[in-house]
């Protein structure tokens, strides 16, 4: 079965350019993305395509600056965006919010010789890119990771595994954590890898229960040889990067899940109000209409509570621990809504026939990526009580 467009979410928007890029935005997802969703994601296929033509639209750089290449768009209407084409398809919403995530370091640590020569590329010049700090062995424990970068030169050899990387395998480029000093956080560097530098391979994607579209892969790196001028911001100093990278692409999660959440709620309320049972349409029944109400609220809230995290770092203002309520409220309401949703549809919410069951088999993944939601907590009571109380 085809998917549903997206249907339109009131927004307040800054500008005129800004509800014009909504608009473009949403004529895209609705003309080159939702239609094929459903086929794709059950054939395993990635779009490669439509990243070309996001990228060719400018929608790949949005909020970094428009120098290199850019949209100079604040966050506040880059992660609507995300939630914009997470609606139409996960894979295509989350996909935008790695490559944003794997082109921070550049953007933000990067020197300016190093921006000029890169960032342009990676903004709107179609290549895409990943974003590699997991390993086997360090998921949420990311600071032991065991990567190695040595030095020898003027280059540096990087060997390691790295897992879970979305992107793993087609990336055109890879930020990489890598260890070249000391145990724990303060011996990690940050690198910028091309995707075709020699000992750059990647395993079979994983066989994963959702967004089977999207390839998630262990990427092998065996000696893998790099100029100094690929070292992201100085030694010892990756660890700091790849904290601040996912204060932000936290963010991306949160909206990409409340785009999910919206696109399960709209499959919901259009079946609700047209299947019929008992001579009147089921959307009649208080029980329904209770849950159908409650799923609202909840998305409402989350898109509110990620857009007040945005505005605080658009301000320049800390925003970690909003950040980290935004993922883990948005990621939850996700799942609560996917499980509402099927069951809302009942016997047909639970075959492929309808989007409802991908949705739901697609959520789960949204509290475990980026920080699982139990990282989250831990994160917003360092906040609260300090990291030292119990």
């Amino acid at each position: 079965m085809t998917d549903r467009a997206p249907q339109p979410v009131d927004r307040v928007l800054p500008t005129d350019e800004s509800r014009d890029l909504l608009a473009l935005v949403r004529d895209i997802a609705q003309r080159e993305i939702a239609p094929k969703a459903a086929e794709e994601e059950d054939a395993g296929r990635f779009p490669r395509e439509v990243f070309t033509l996001l990228s060719e639209s400018g929608l790949l750089g949005l909020p970094y600056a428009a120098e290199y290449g850019g949209g100079d768009q604040p966050y506040e209407v880059y992660l609507q965006v995300l939630e914009e084409l997470a609606a139409a398809r996960l894979t295509v919403g989350l996909g935008v919010s790695v490559h944003t995530l794997a082109s921070y370091a550049l953007a933000a640590y990067g020197t300016k010789q190093q921006q000029v020569e890169h960032l342009p590329a990676m903004l709107g010049g179609g290549l895409l890119g990943a974003y590699c700090l997991s390993e086997p062995a360090s998921g949420s424990d990311a600071a032991s990771l065991r990567t190695k970068a040595v030095r020898d030169g003027d280059t540096w050899e990087i060997t390691g595994t790295k897992a879970w990387i979305t992107h793993g395998g087609i990336a055109d480029f890879y930020t990489v954590m890598a260890r070249t000093g000391e145990q724990g956080p303060r011996g990690i560097t940050a690198f910028l890898v091309p995707g075709d530098a020699a000992g750059v391979s990647a395993a079979q994607p994983e066989r994963k229960m959702g967004m089977k579209g999207s390839p998630t892969a262990q990427v092998h790196f065996d000696g893998v040889r790099v100029c100094d001028e690929r070292r992201l911001g100085e030694e010892g100093q990756g660890f700091a990067i790849a904290l601040s990278s996912l204060d932000a692409g936290r963010l991306g999660i949160a909206a990409c899940a409340v785009g999910l959440a919206q696109a399960a709620l709209d499959e919901a309320v259009s079946y609700a109000t047209g299947r019929r049972q008992f001579g009147r349409p089921i959307a009649d029944f208080q029980g329904l209409r209770f849950m159908l109400a409650d799923m609202a609220t909840q998305i409402e809230a989350g898109r509110a509570l990620y857009l007040a995290a945005a505005r605080l770092r658009d301000a320049g203002r800390p925003f970690a621990k909003q950040a980290a309520m935004a993922k883990l409220h948005c990621t939850d309401t996700a799942m609560k809504v996917a499980v509402d949703a099927v069951q809302v549809l009942g016997g047909y919410g639970y075959t492929a026939d309808f989007p409802a069951e991908r949705y739901l088999r697609e959520a789960k993944v949204l509290q475990i990526v980026e920080g699982t939601n139990q990282i989250q907590r831990m994160v917003i009571a360092r906040h609260l009580a300090g990291p030292e109380s119990r």
